[in-house]
């Protein structure tokens, strides 16, 4: 197909390798592949469900009964193809599956089955159970989500209402005892889990545990079937349904779900790491100190899943954005005659360009975050030594990466909307729809503005840990291992040097993750400082807590840019070594993490003046440098969001098409809209006719006296 000029020079003037870029970031030539030609399954679908044309045009009820035409479908795909997770006493996940899942570019009602229900199971039930209801989940007999948040309580766990209270066999008659689930108030019914509304058949609930001694035992997992496997018919004693329209991601039910009475098999509680026997006893089983806090692992790979998330959706966008302003053309050249590509504008450069680089950046730190929880769990389920540190450090970054890279990647999102002009306004440039649809990534999974408290908790553990010259071998293998020598410099008050001593040193990489270790280090000391100070006055812990959670969120995102920074730095050294890419790709992903730094640390340059670590001549520097950086990525930023190799189908954009025939896409989707489909249009005979024609009642024509 012929190709907008402007799209085919600029991807004539790259300075590496795309498809090298592509296999890097697909896993190898091998994945891309398959990942291609799994998208040309989906995209040549002969049913036509997949299209995405009209899903502007659907009503809510509409869109989600696609949504479910479409998750049928694929599973049809998916038997035909022999893609599926596999289960031989153990889970083994199928590659093809995300890949295919992502081919769809668009959500499913399905989606937090095996998001989160199917790996809730994997984490906290035993053999038994996995056995039992595995198998089910495979084949889509069971249906499931996973009900935590309640209509009163979310990120405070602890305060959850959903009890689950053990009745014995001689109470009730049923053998072996069961667990009664019961919503005792209005604010305890569960609201919001995704799929929970009209999907799911069964849901893993978290309640307060009563054992047969009336003690409240905290919060556990409960497999709660809602609905007939037979008919869907909600079971008895179950009230549930859709929560109603939100601002995005309406293909999902998210839902509300009260229980009165409901009745479950005592082995429906989740009992891997802990159990109730048919009397009603509670016991917790004997594991390791780290063995314990898998739990954590299923929220963490959540947590990972959304970070990776962050780098596609933003990528999304980059595309989008990037494409259009290099065929976009406004305000004119030196010779007056030439229109500018408003890419070759600085404050377009400037909006977008650290956007590509955040994309890729979050890349590497979703892969690395998932290497590493994938070797917790082959260590425990091996029974290999792992340090509680370990799981609570991972615990930590996976908070602190979630919270930073959602809120960049949600404002970056709108953005790029606002850089791509009036057009971006449009639902058929593709950015509406995206943006509304991630607009939850900031609130699900732990609310960016909650989590950092959770990242200070952690890492207040290790500075106690440095300042007593307690043992520090469990953190050697943790993300906060990196801070440990500038925690000991700032604890023992000695001033660390900036390593940027020169304006060339300032596009040196170790020199600027040296910058943002130090500000990480020193911001989480002086949070640790406050804390005390306030209980030293006289206040309460949670007194001294609350006042010091403005600094909380400053050393969560300063701690997430160190992370990132780092797991930049190491990735793009390790597809360097393993061969996957040359030094051609090495030096425009090195520019991409350049300015990544740079861009964060002119943002907020006050946290590196503020104990003279750098001068004004540094910030001086910096903003040069991320002007340099600009020009350099310039060349390369339409190759760049092309390495990504998101097809029109995916894109859904008549502004990011990868041929740029960008008008006529819009006036072919303007045409598209029912309004344009009758002429005269709607309403005109119901309202416009009498008005026009000066009728009477409430209608008056005003006639001009021009």
């Amino acid at each position: 197909m012929p190709v907008n000029e402007d799209l085919r020079r600029e991807r004539a003037r790259a300075t590496f390798d795309v498809k090298q870029l592509t296999h890097m970031l697909d896993g190898g030539s091998d994945r891309t592949a398959r990942r291609r030609q799994l998208q040309a399954i989906i995209e040549r679908d002969p049913t036509g469900i997949f299209s995405n044309d009209d899903n502007a045009y659907l009503h809510r009820t509409d869109r989600h009964v696609r949504g479910l035409a479409k998750h049928v479908r694929m599973v049809e795909l998916c038997r035909t193809l022999g893609i599926g997770d596999k289960y031989d006493g153990q889970v083994v996940m199928d590659p093809d599956f995300p890949v295919l899942l992502a081919a769809l570019a668009d959500d499913l009602p399905t989606a937090l089955h095996w998001i989160m229900f199917v790996p809730n199971i994997v984490s906290l039930c035993d053999e038994e159970q996995q056995r039992a209801w595995l198998p089910l989940c495979r084949d889509w007999k069971m249906i499931g989500c996973y009900a935590q948040t309640e209509l009163g309580h979310g990120s405070n766990v602890r305060a959850l209402e959903t009890t689950a209270t053990f009745v014995s066999e001689d109470q009730d008659g049923t053998k072996g005892g069961s667990f009664v689930i019961n919503s005792p108030t209005i604010t305890s019914a569960k609201f919001w889990p995704g799929t929970l509304g009209r999907t799911a058949n069964h849901a893993m609930v978290i309640a307060r545990l009563i054992d047969g001694h009336g003690k409240d035992q905290g919060m556990h997992n409960f497999l709660v079937p809602l609905r007939s496997m037979k008919d869907h018919k909600l079971l008895p004693g179950v009230k549930s349904g859709d929560i109603g329209p939100k601002i995005g991601y309406n293909v999902m039910d998210n839902g509300f779900a009260q229980f009165d009475n409901v009745k479950i098999p005592r082995r429906n509680m989740a009992m891997r790491f802990a159990h109730v026997d048919e009397r009603g006893r509670y016991s917790k089983k004997s594991v390791s100190a780290a063995a314990s806090k898998i739990s954590y692992i299923t929220m963490m790979q959540v947590r990972a899943h959304i970070c990776n998330e962050a780098g596609k959706n933003l990528a999304v966008a980059c595309t989008i954005v990037t494409r259009y302003s290099a065929l976009r053309r406004q305000g004119y050249a030196s010779d007056g005659e030439s229109e500018l590509q408003i890419l070759d504008y600085k404050q377009q450069q400037h909006r977008v360009f650290p956007l590509i680089a955040a994309s890729y950046c979050f890349f590497f730190t979703g892969k690395r975050v998932m290497e590493q929880l994938k070797d917790i769990e082959d260590k425990l389920v091996s029974n290999k030594s792992i340090s509680k540190a370990a799981v609570t450090d991972i615990h930590a970054s996976s908070s602190a990466l979630k919270s930073f890279t959602t809120t960049v990647a949600a404002d970056g999102i709108e953005d790029c909307r606002k850089a791509c002009g009036g057009h971006g306004f449009l639902q058929c440039s593709g950015l509406p729809e995206l943006i509304t649809t991630y607009l939850q990534s900031p609130t699900v999974e732990g609310d960016n503005q909650m989590l950092p408290q959770q990242v200070v908790k952690v890492l207040l553990k290790l500075v106690q840990t440095v300042q007593d010259d307690g043992d520090l071998s469990d953190y050697v293998s943790c993300d906060s291992y990196g801070l440990i020598s500038s925690l000991q410099s700032n604890l023992k008050g000695v001033k660390e040097d900036c390593r940027i001593v020169s304006e060339i040193d300032v596009m040196n990489l170790d020199a600027l993750l040296a910058a943002l270790c130090h500000r990480s280090a020193r911001l989480l000391v002086g949070v640790a400082s406050q804390i005390q100070g306030s209980i030293s006055s006289g206040k309460s812990y949670q007194e001294a807590w609350n006042d010091a959670l403005v600094e909380m969120a400053r050393v969560s995102r300063a701690y997430s840019q160190f992370l990132l920074l780092r797991n930049f730095m190491e990735g793009i050294d390790g597809e360097e070594r393993s061969g996957a890419i040359g030094v051609a790709e090495v030096t425009v992903l090195q520019n991409l993490a350049r300015l990544f730094a740079l861009y964060w640390m002119e943002k907020e340059l006050g946290d590196f003046l503020e104990d003279g670590y750098v001068t004004a001549d540094h910030s001086r520097w910096v903003r040069s440098a991320v002007l340099q950086l600009l020009d350099c990525i310039r060349t390369d930023a339409v190759s760049l969001v092309d390495a990504r190799d998101f097809s029109d189908f995916k894109l859904k954009s008549a502004l990011g098409r990868y041929d740029g025939d960008v008008y006529p896409a819009i006036l072919k989707a303007a045409l598209r809209d029912p309004l344009n489909h009758s002429d005269p249009g709607p309403g005109y005979e119901q309202h416009l006719k009498r008005l026009i024609a000066g009728g009477t009642g409430t209608y008056k024509a005003t006639v001009s006296r021009l």
